[in-house]
């Protein structure tokens, strides 16, 4: 933007001084030629007056060189019927002309113009001055002006794209800040502001940034509580629900209700302890995706030994560092596998793969039919809540990855969850082979 403005400059001066600068320098050369034939009409009137004093020949001569174009070899005195006093440049037919005519006129000489001045004796003889103009002197002072005038207007040129440059850097710094801050702001830097400068309009657009990112901080602050209002009013009924499973007779299934349980009451203080961290604290957690999916198979494994699923895991040989806080990342992974027990019938098998470019979940089940409508959120075919893709579909955004929806080895629906890994924390993996978990019921 910065070059435009210079350019739109530069071009708009360079215009306006060739308007200008061609006009003068036409000007300059008549000026010159005008001048010169001053000259030579000053020199002509001096040769009248003494003509108007004696007209003899040898006196003729002495007031001729006696001048400055007669000593330079410019003037002639042409009388009639005796050779020109002086040196001529003119033919007889010039100076009959000028005769006839009886006004100055210029006729053309070698290498210049003669001015011929007639005149007429005390006894009506007519005469003619003639005053020789070479064309140096027509010329004389020209290219001294027209270097004079084009160094003027290289100056003015210069000045103009100069001070249009120190404008337009104003206001290019001024764009290029409020820029930089939206990008900063987009990308989670809550505290992006921009100080403003510049043209009043975009002084008012830097305060109205400000002004709009100080009422998204608000908003998602006042979100960030409220959820963790919600979260926190959950904590009653589970209250509840921990006393009745208290109350249950020892044995496998209130064990499962007690662990039941604490899990919830983990998942709630997280997401509680997660909702009040700010955006920028949120963006800076990592977790490990192999730890989260060992975690939450743990639970998952005894759903699916109840319903008789054959499963089995591959990869997870190393870490999988994600920028995605745990909350998060365990809520994706839950709506992975949940997905699977909630839409496929008891029995069905699934396989779970982790590796550096995040976690694919296989199923033998009917499958998908509309990708894109399972990850509109809040619409289910199946008589669910309709969140549970879409939420995984956000997290993977969420870490610069997506959601791809596809028919998997197994016949069933492949739901992955790529996401993005840094290659500082890639870590090299053992040998190549498969880690297999789980067993066939």
């Amino acid at each position: 933007m910065r070059w435009e403005l210079n350019r739109l400059a530069l071009a708009i001066t360079s215009m306006v001084a060739l308007a200008f600068l061609v006009p003068l320098t036409f000007a300059t050369r008549q000026i010159a030629h005008d001048r010169a034939i001053g000259d030579a009409r000053q020199q002509a009137a001096a040769m009248v007056a003494a003509l108007a004093v004696d007209a003899d020949p040898k006196l003729l001569t002495s007031a001729v060189a006696s001048t400055v174009a007669g000593s330079a070899g410019r003037l002639a005195v042409h009388l009639p019927g005796i050779a020109p006093v002086g040196a001529t440049h003119v033919t007889g037919a010039d100076v009959a002309s000028a005769t006839a005519y009886r006004r100055p006129v210029t006729a053309t000489a070698a290498g210049g113009v003669a001015y011929l001045q007639p005149s007429v004796l005390s006894d009506g003889r007519a005469v003619v001055i003639e005053v020789y103009v070479p064309e140096a002197e027509m010329r004389r002072g020209v290219w001294p002006a027209w270097l004079a005038l084009g160094g003027l207007a290289v100056a003015l040129v210069a000045g103009s794209v100069l001070v249009a440059d120190r404008l337009g850097s104003k206001l290019v710094r001024a764009t290029r800040e409020l820029a930089g801050s939206s990008r900063r702001l987009g990308a989670g830097e809550l505290t992006a502001r921009v100080t403003p400068s510049g043209p009043p309009e975009l002084r008012d657009a830097a305060m109205a940034f400000n002004a709009m990112a100080g009422d998204l901080r608000r908003l998602l602050d006042a979100e960030r509580e409220l959820a963790a209002d919600l979260s926190h009013r959950l904590r009653t009924p589970l209250t509840a629900l921990r006393l009745d499973a208290e109350t249950m007779p020892p044995g496998l299934i209130a064990d499962r209700m007690r662990q039941a349980c604490d899990m919830l009451d983990e998942e709630l203080e997280a997401i509680i302890a997660g909702a009040r961290l700010g955006v920028e604290a949120r963006g800076a957690q990592r977790s490990d995706l192999v730890e989260v999916l060992a975690e939450r198979l743990a639970f998952w494994s005894a759903l699916a030994e109840d319903q008789a699923r054959p499963w089995q895991v591959v990869g997870g040989d190393h870490p999988v560092p994600v920028p995605l806080p745990r909350s998060e990342l365990i809520l994706a992974v839950d709506a992975l596998l949940g997905n699977v027990f909630a839409h496929t019938p008891e029995g069905v098998a699934f396989r779970v793969t982790v590796s550096d470019e995040g976690l694919l979940v296989d199923d033998a089940g009917p499958g998908i039919s509309d990708p894109a409508a399972a990850v509109q959120r809040g619409v289910s075919g199946a008589g669910s809540s309709g969140l549970g893709l879409d939420i995984v579909r956000r997290v993977a955004e969420a870490a610069g990855g997506r959601l791809v929806i596809e028919r998997g080895p197994l016949g069933g629906a492949r739901i992955a969850m790529r996401l993005p890994v840094p290659e500082g924390d890639r870590v090299v993996a053992a040998p190549p082979g498969r880690r297999r978990r789980g067993a066939a019921s």
